[in-house]
């Protein structure tokens, strides 16, 4: 069985490869396939865990820590790239002040994947669980300005040291059914804006905001529950 062990860090090492061609779209300035294959990336490091679960990968091959690959693809893909395409695409303006806000999202993303107390007794995220990919796909899919962009970056930095409960959209078991439709309704609306290209339609926009509401709304909740 190791064999299957060492083929489940394989699958998350897919990450790695997804992120090495997310970035060489982001130098080709194909922003979409960038984002298809950051798309990628999230889904491998979706099903991986689950699988790595069921397999045993701990028991059957502990020298070797499927936790760190992630941690180590989840930086590139989940941060580093995002950022990357940002710079690229000049949506935070001009320099100096982008590399300023680049830094901000490279350095508060290195606290939260270095936090010890990240993981709530409902298995959400505490402080913002530098989803960066996900911001930068919104700044791409709204066509937001800089200053917007700015704001939002600002924000969810200053989110990362606030104990906000952060909804995981498979882990956090209340409103479980929920949250996976919604899901499933961004990664659709997702799917369509990257298909047809940046920015999206304001239909498509709505969803993609409406999904965010909901995230934001249960993400308050649940902190809330937390802290009764």
């Amino acid at each position: 069985m190791k064999l299957a062990a060492i083929a489940v860090h394989l699958l998350t090492g897919l990450g790695a490869l997804c992120a090495l061609l997310a970035a060489e779209a982001v130098s080709a300035g194909a922003f979409e396939r960038t984002f298809f294959w950051l798309g990628v990336a999230f889904i491998v490091d979706g099903i991986d865990g689950p699988i790595a679960r069921a397999v045993g990968v701990e028991r059957r091959l502990p020298r070797f820590s499927g936790e760190r690959i992630d941690l180590v693809i989840d930086y590139l893909t989940y941060v580093f790239v995002p950022v990357l395409a940002l710079l690229a695409a000049v949506r935070l303006g001009d320099a100096p002040w982008a590399y300023g806000l680049a830094a901000m999202m490279l350095l508060t993303s290195l606290f939260h994947f270095s936090d010890t107390e990240s993981k709530a007794r409902e298995l959400a995220f505490v402080g913002f669980p530098a989803i960066w990919n996900i911001v930068a796909f919104y700044v791409f899919a709204l066509d937001l300005g800089a200053l917007s962009a700015a704001v939002l970056i600002v924000v969810c930095s200053a989110m990362t040291f606030v104990p906000l409960h952060w909804v995981h959209p498979v882990r956090v078991v209340p409103l479980r059914p929920v949250t996976l439709a919604v899901t499933a309704l961004w990664f659709a609306a997702a799917a369509w804006t990257i298909a047809h290209g940046f920015p999206g339609g304001s239909m498509v926009d709505a969803v993609l905001v409406g999904c965010a509401l909901y995230g934001i709304a249960v993400t308050l909740w649940l902190t809330w529950r937390g802290v009764r």
